[in-house]
């Protein structure tokens, strides 16, 4: 009897459990607190859905039972796929330590040592590997890539689960330590949400970023001063499916707070606008407040205004998220609100604004403040409204609000300003007898007033008043300010005298050096500047003596350099000016052309003409445009040293260049230095011009004008077509358009033609004007098309100019009958150079008529009408051409 088969036997399946951590997380996200009553419904509705879902599954996948001789082929299926397995083990092992000469006799040599190749160790080892470039490497990564490695959330063996997956729940012991981590990494190295690793350290984090976590993280990066990073975090927080419909007011409110400590005043009005569209962030009075003070400090009146406009108006009809009809956000200003609409008067001076804030103030029925009329007596100090201050004064002590240290601030400085130096010393005593404590900056401004009438010595005493308070300016920069207070007031012996003190009081830092050497600079004391520069830079620190017998470490900046070598071209020293200028030049520093371009031009006039040299190509390789006066001092300087070539091509070069010269500018150039360039000087640079192929620019125009007043020349130049049709020159000034931005074809114009300077290459003297592109490898090439044109047009305009000319002598020579023998030579040459050029009367009038206004052309007559004329007027004195056969 057969026996009957039996159905194959499947384990029980295990009770399920659902995941109490992941139910509390997703009732957290959708803001339902987690109580255990709740937690059980849910556990129990999930082994439900559990148990009803298993079950459609084993009623859709149940199969019959096998009989025997189906479990038989399936036993020897499995047996088949493990020996398959097992034989290909073996044969990898036996292949690898087989040697690769052990081959198939059918195959050639050539494809074993292909499949040798191929099956090869593909390990690098190394060998070809310079060791440079391997420390290079790890320099790199250690100092510049380190933070590409870095793991920034650094993962322990307790953040794992049970089935080896890393579980974010588990990363932090407390919400404190993972805030603080995200705080440091962001702003570690000011990580935005640009940053790839900005994603990575918030999902990281673990954090469900609820309202009062994203509090504690704006709180930590806003004492850190990462005023980008806390925008960051919001936006990415808020900018996800989530949190779209959770945004918190008082989350932006603690952000425009950050913005505001910050002093980003457009920042924090963009992110107020965008409270303004949205109904479960719209401002409330906080918001408003921490708004209106940015604005306020930064000076922003017109925007603080509209502010206020904002807070009395209802929001408009299509505000996301509405939920109530009736809902009314109108707000009206308070007295902060007002306050920061006086503090955004104080920049803009704008003094009338005060009344008009005490005029709303009375309005609403607010009453002002300590701080409201402060700020008031600022304004009008601000705008030398001196008897106002001392009003608003009086009105604030009537009124009985306490002055503070501030308002006796503006109080001192107002007297300083009216002269009143008795007062100003009454009104801080008057702070001391009412027991208000004073601040570092009321005694500063009282000790600074004494500085500048020539009481240092009491100022002095007021400075050992400053050392006990705890909240004050370093004794450093206070010192200093009372030299530069004392300098002001013309107070030299009183600077030496402080700058002495000083010494005993604390270490003079390099700010207080730069200002004690323009002291000296200033005041004809050459010696004592050079002894206190030479101090500086004897090595890298400088020891004064003091009491303790420390010293101090100084290191000369530009500041340094430039004083000395304003004293030292004050004293004319020019052999210590080109000294300190060396040493500038080697520490790294550059001369600031805009403020002492004249010290190089009377040091080149006094034979220091390399070192204005040097700083024109510092210039140019920096990609600058030297000054006005660089370019005339090297023109001058070419011409003493008879290199005209040279001139010219620094008058080409200045003709390019973002600035221009008038015909005046030049004449009195060259009569203020007539006593270094002679009469035939001028002669040669004229020539010079009128033989080489000069820019048409009304710089060039201009010089040639003023070298024909100079020379009193006859001849008329045609080096340049700009020099005939630019009758009128602009009143421009050599600085017009130094500090603008110019055209990047004009400043490669600029430094092709002054790179060419040192070689003292003159341009190409042809007839054409060369017209360059620039090809793809990056090369100029001349394209021949716009050279043929430019020339065509240049010798147009070129006759045409010749042939006005020509009318404006033919008109001189009729009304003076005794210099037409003068000019009749050179009028029969240009006369003859014209008709062989086959200057056609057609042509020129079509020519004049786009070069020559209507006025100038009815005047005009054509060259055969001037030729005919001529010849009659020479036919009657028996002259003839010398050209007719």
């Amino acid at each position: 009897m057969e026996a009957q088969p039996v159905p194959l036997q499947l384990p029980a399946p295990a009770q399920f459990e659902p995941n109490t951590e992941k139910i509390k997380q997703k009732l957290l996200q959708h803001g339902v607190f987690p109580t255990p009553k709740i937690l059980r419904n849910i556990r129990k509705k999930e082994i439900q859905k559990h148990n009803r879902k298993l079950a459609k599954i084993q009623s859709q996948t149940l199969t019959p039972p096998l009989i025997q001789s189906q479990q038989q082929a399936l036993a020897e299926e499995q047996q088949f796929q493990t020996l398959k397995r097992e034989y290909k083990q073996f044969t990898r092992a036996v292949a690898v330590k087989t040697s690769h000469l052990v081959g198939k006799p059918w195959e050639r040599i050539e494809r074993l040592k292909f499949r040798e190749l191929a099956s090869g160790n593909k390990e690098f080892v190394g060998d070809n590997l310079k060791r440079e470039n391997l420390r290079e490497l790890k320099e790199m990564f250690e100092k510049d890539l380190n933070w590409v490695l870095d793991n920034d959330i650094e993962v322990g063996s307790e953040d794992y689960t049970e089935e080896g997956a890393w579980d974010p729940a588990k990363r932090w012991r407390s919400e404190a330590e993972a805030i603080g981590v995200i705080a440091d990494r962001l702003s570690e190295r000011e990580i935005t949400i640009k940053n790839w690793k900005f994603v990575r350290i918030m999902k990281q984090s673990g954090l469900l970023f609820t309202e009062g976590q994203l509090l504690k993280i704006l709180k930590a990066l806003g004492d850190k001063q990462s005023w980008r990073q806390a925008m960051s975090v919001v936006e990415w927080v808020y900018g996800r499916k989530d949190k779209r419909d959770l945004k918190s007011r008082f989350v932006y409110t603690k952000l425009l707070a950050i913005l505001g400590k910050a002093r980003r005043p457009q920042e924090a009005l963009r992110i107020f606008n965008l409270m303004l569209e949205e109904c479960n962030i719209y401002p409330d009075i906080a918001a408003y407040h921490s708004a209106a003070v940015t604005l306020g400090q930064a000076g922003l009146l017109k925007e603080l205004v509209k502010l206020i406009e904002r807070m009395r108006q209802k929001p408009p009809k299509r505000i996301r998220n509405m939920r109530h009809k009736n809902w009314d956000p109108v707000l009206e200003p308070d007295l902060v609100v007002y306050n920061a609409v006086l503090n955004a008067c104080v920049p803009s001076r704008q003094w009338k604004g005060v009344f008009w804030v005490f005029k709303q103030l009375r309005k609403s029925g607010l009453k002002p403040n300590g701080a409201t009329y402060g700020l008031a007596m600022e304004v009008m100090l601000q705008s030398g409204k001196y008897e106002l201050v001392h009003e608003f004064f009086r009105k604030m002590e009537n009124s009985g609000e306490a002055p503070g240290a501030l308002t006796y601030k503006v109080l001192v400085r107002a007297f300083w300003e009216e002269g009143k130096i008795d007062e100003a010393v009454a009104a801080v005593r008057d702070m001391q007898q009412r027991g208000v404590v004073g601040t570092g900056s009321v005694y500063y401004e009282l000790a600074c007033c004494l500085c500048n009438t020539g009481r240092w010595q009491e100022a002095m005493s007021v400075v050992e008043k400053m050392k006990k308070l705890r909240y004050r300016k370093p004794l450093e920069i206070t010192f200093t300010g009372l030299i530069i207070s004392s300098m002001e007031g013309g107070r030299v012996d009183d600077c030496i005298s402080i700058f002495q003190h000083m010494k005993y009081h604390c270490k003079p830092n390099i700010g207080t050096v730069n200002t004690m050497l323009k002291v000296y600079g200033r005041n004809d004391m050459f010696s004592q500047a050079k002894e206190l520069f030479e101090e500086t830079v004897r090595a890298d620190s400088v020891c004064y003596n003091f009491p303790s017998g420390d010293g101090t470490s100084l290191k000369p900046d530009e500041y340094t350099y430039s004083s000395m070598l304003e004293a030292s071209a004050t004293a004319q020293q020019w052999e210590f000016f080109e000294y300190v200028y060396k040493g500038m030049a080697l520490s790294g520093y550059h001369l600031d052309q805009t403020k002492h371009a004249w010290l190089l031009v009377e040091a080149s006039r006094a034979g220091k003409w390399h070192l204005l040299e040097h700083a024109f190509d510092s210039l140019l390789e920096a990609g600058e445009v030297p000054h006005p006066l660089f370019f005339t001092e090297m023109l001058i300087q070419a011409m003493l040293q008879s290199n005209y070539e040279r001139s010219v091509t620094l008058v080409n070069t200045m003709a390019y260049a973002p600035f221009q010269i008038t015909e005046r500018q030049w004449t009195e150039l060259f009569e203020k230095n007539g006593d270094r360039i002679s009469q035939d000087s001028l002669e040669k640079l004229l020539n010079a011009l009128c033989n080489c192929n000069a820019a048409s620019e009304i710089t060039v125009s201009n010089l040639s004008r003023a070298l024909h007043g100079l020379c009193g020349s006859d001849k008329v130049g045609d080096f340049s077509s700009s020099t005939h049709l630019h009758t009128r020159a602009r009143n421009i000034s050599p600085l017009e358009g130094i500090n603008e931005e110019f055209d990047v074809n004009r400043t490669r114009n600029v430094l092709s033609s002054a790179a060419s300077l040192k070689g003292g290459n003159a341009p190409e003297t042809d007839d054409t004007v060369n017209i360059y592109s620039v090809n793809q490898c990056g090369m100029a090439e001349e394209d021949d098309t716009a050279t043929k044109m430019v020339s065509k047009s240049s010798a147009c305009i070129h006759n045409n100019s010749r042939l006005s000319n020509l009318c404006t002598l033919v008109q001189d020579i009729a009304d003076d009958e005794e210099s037409s023998d003068e000019y009749s030579d050179y009028l029969g040459d240009e006369l003859a150079t014209l008709i062989s050029d086959g200057h056609s009367p057609d042509i020129d009038e079509a020519e004049l008529e786009e070069q020559v206004s209507d006025s100038q052309k009815s005047k005009l007559p054509s060259a055969n009408e001037i030729l005919e004329a001529w010849k009659e007027s020479r036919e009657k004195d028996g002259i003839f051409f010398p050209f007719e056969p």
